[in-house]
This record gives C-alpha cells, sequence and structure tokens, in this order.
C-alpha cells in the first residue's frame, strides 16, 4: 500500500516537478509529435490549390477574347480604289460587302463589275452619291454602315421591298435583310417596238413603268427566258409581265421597260431565296439629280 501511495505521489507530483521521472512523463502527456502532422498536411494542400489555379484561369479567357475579336471587322484599310484595282484591300472590301447583306463576288481581290454593283448598292443606302471610286467617305461608311430603309414597318418577316427611289431591292428573310441589291427600274419613257412574237413580227407599245404597290410572286422560269421585249435571266414574275430578272446591262439610272433589272450574279442566287407566294412591295418613285 505505501509502494502505491508512493507511485501515485509520484505521478501526481511529476506533473509540476522538475526531477527525472517528471520529463518522461511530461513529454508522454504533451506529445509533440500529434502537433506536426496536424499543421502540416492543412496549410500546404489548401493554400496552394486554391491561389493558383482561381487567379490564372480566370483573368486571361476574360482579357484575350474581349479585346481581339472587337476591333478587327471595323478597321477599314482606307486605301483609295478605282475600278480594276487588285489586292489585300479589294478583298477586304469584298469580304466586309457579302457579311453586310451585299453580293460583290468571290473573295479574289479584283476590283471588277460585280463588286462595283455591290458597292454602288452599298453606297446609296448609306447616302453616298455612287460612284465607282472607294473613297474616304466609303471607308468610313463601312466601319458604321447604315441599314437599308425599311419601306414597310409591319411587313412579313420574308419579303422583298423595291425602292425606286433609291433604285435598290431588300430581300427580308426572317425580319432580317439578307440580300441588297442595285437595280435598274422601269424607265418611265413611252416606247413603240418590233419584235418577232410567236413567229409574227408584232409591234409592241406601252409606258416603261415600274408601278408601286403590294404584290405576290408568282411564277419563274430557269435560265434565259425570250419575252417580247427581250431576254431576261432567271424571272421571277410578281405584277403580270414584271418581273426580277438578272441582266447583261444593269446601269445607274432606269432603263428597263418596267422589270426590276439586277446584276448575273444576283439573278443567280436569288430563285434559292426567294420563293412563290412572298410579298412584294414596291414603293418610291426615281428622281434624276
Amino acid at each position: 500500500m505505501a509502494a502505491l501511495v508512493t507511485a501515485s505521489t509520484l505521478v501526481l507530483a511529476g506533473l509540476g516537478a522538475h526531477g527525472a521521472h517528471a520529463r518522461p512523463l511530461a513529454a508522454s502527456v504533451t506529445t509533440p509529435a500529434a502537433t506536426a502532422p496536424i499543421t502540416a498536411p492543412i496549410t500546404a494542400p489548401i493554400t496552394a490549390p486554391i491561389t493558383a489555379p482561381i487567379t490564372a484561369p480566370i483573368t486571361a479567357p476574360i482579357t484575350v477574347p474581349v479585346t481581339t475579336p472587337v476591333a478587327e471587322p471595323v478597321t477599314a484599310p482606307g486605301k483609295r480604289l478605282r475600278l480594276g484595282a487588285k489586292g489585300e484591300a479589294v478583298v477586304w472590301l469584298q469580304k466586309r460587302l457579302a457579311g453586310l447583306g451585299y453580293r460583290p463576288g468571290r473573295a479574289d481581290g479584283r476590283y471588277g463589275g460585280t463588286t462595283l454593283a455591290a458597292v454602288w448598292a452599298f453606297q446609296k443606302v448609306n447616302g453616298i452619291t455612287p460612284s465607282s471610286t472607294v473613297g474616304k467617305r466609303t471607308w468610313a461608311a463601312l466601319e458604321r454602315p447604315k441599314a437599308p430603309k425599311v419601306l414597310v414597318a409591319n411587313g412579313r418577316p420574308t419579303r422583298a421591298e423595291v425602292n425606286l427611289s433609291k433604285q435598290i431591292m431588300v430581300l427580308y428573310v426572317d425580319g432580317r435583310p439578307r440580300l441588297i441589291t442595285h437595280i435598274s427600274s422601269g424607265s418611265g419613257v413611252p416606247y413603240c417596238e418590233t419584235a418577232v412574237w410567236q413567229g409574227k413580227s408584232q409591234r409592241f407599245c406601252g409606258s416603261a413603268r415600274t408601278p408601286t404597290g403590294d404584290y405576290r410572286t408568282t411564277w419563274r422560269a430557269s435560265g434565259w427566258h425570250k419575252s417580247y421585249l427581250g431576254r431576261l435571266y432567271n424571272p421571277i414574275f410578281f405584277n403580270g409581265g414584271i418581273a426580277f430578272h438578272g441582266a447583261l446591262s444593269v446601269p445607274l439610272y432606269p432603263a428597263s421597260h418596267g422589270c426590276v433589272r439586277m446584276p448575273m450574279n444576283v439573278a443567280e442566287v436569288l430563285p434559292g431565296m426567294l420563293g412563290k407566294g412572298v410579298p412584294v412591295h414596291v414603293r418610291g418613285a426615281f428622281r434624276r439629280g
């Protein structure tokens, strides 16, 4: 019993003593080894993964895509171009016009007649006197283009609008302008012409006018179609004998017998975009000068 009391006394006394028995006892109670494993694994893995992956991936994707693509499409070359020009500035012009709904032909870097007709259409929409020269005003407008004036505000989402004042045609598909082209409508001049029709020589007289109004597309023909007043390429009729059609000559002034002439490359694609029964709205009047 005395031995037990002595051992207990030594154990209790060792908690606050500095003797030989106190050191081992204090070491077994404090257990310094238990502190190290708790601190090391918690601080190292938690700090490293939280700092590195969160800062790097969030800043990089926000900065790069927002700044680069926005500036590129609105910076025009600004080089003065004339009909017959070639090079990268012409390629840029052709791609820009095509992206805006005009039809300049292939982006081949050659400024020819097809691209010229698209330039005319673009200039007319943007209030620039049509010219074969692409100068400062045209380049500036290409950077900040205007949309064509809507002639029928409550029109069907898919429709064709012919602006006789501007001499342009706009085809809307699902409410958006998908094709904008230069045209030449009826000259307004009375005519009398002799032509061979149905095997007989006949004389035809009338007024070369494109009437304003609301119509719908009706029948069409593929390729060259011969009428009593001439040949029409891929005609799409919308008002009796009046049609949209391709022509080899589409001048800056009204020159047809009443039909709506358009460049040949536009007449190539129009039948695939403009179906039967689609509304056609003709507005305005052409004024020379």
